[in-house]
């Protein structure tokens, strides 16, 4: 599957990724912008063609009627964004009960503009004690660019600085909506 992934992303798309996702047993991915569909299968396809398998959480929609099992198949959880159930904990505990979890979110939460990240990923980063990876969607120059792991401090305006920085001057599909 990785050679065939590598081949569909790096031949037929022509993207190219920068770095590489670290081989450590347990992160957080953020991967940004997301402003389209689209940006789920280059995400795919390049944890596909890096070998590192890193799963996701998504709106429980997507997990519902015939295409639920493919979601699941790619590592998907699903989660019920209606209501405060404690996701950051429930993911926490799921860092805590494993020996390998790596997980990837988009900071926006959605696909739509907004003006503030949500600070979910951060949270879970903190609770599980495990440093965050940076991810790129520059369609651009088509190209995602992955940052070294970055472990939280206790400055969370300094943190989110940081993080922003990596992003800075990143084209999404719909530049618009970043």
């Amino acid at each position: 599957m990785k050679v065939f992934a590598r081949f569909i992303l790096f031949t037929v798309l022509r993207w190219k990724l920068v770095g590489e996702f670290p081989t450590q047993k347990k992160y957080v991915v953020i991967a940004a912008p997301h402003t389209s569909w689209i940006d789920f299968p280059i995400a795919i396809l390049a944890r596909m063609a890096s070998g590192i398998m890193i799963n996701y959480i998504g709106k429980d929609s997507l997990f519902k009627g015939p295409f639920g099992f493919f979601f699941r198949a790619l590592g998907g959880t699903p989660v019920d964004r209606s209501k405060n159930n404690r996701l950051v904990d429930a993911i926490v505990d799921i860092f805590n009960s494993r020996e390998e979890f790596r997980l990837g979110l988009s900071p926006e939460g959605t696909r739509k503009k907004v003006e503030h990240w949500k600070t979910g990923f951060y949270y879970i980063a903190k609770g599980a004690e495990v440093p965050i990876v940076m991810a790129t969607l520059d369609f651009e120059n088509k190209q995602i660019k992955i940052s070294e792991p970055y472990y939280t401090t206790d400055n969370k305006d300094k943190d989110f600085e940081h993080f922003r920085g990596f992003f800075q001057n990143v084209k999404g599909k719909n530049p618009e909506l970043s």
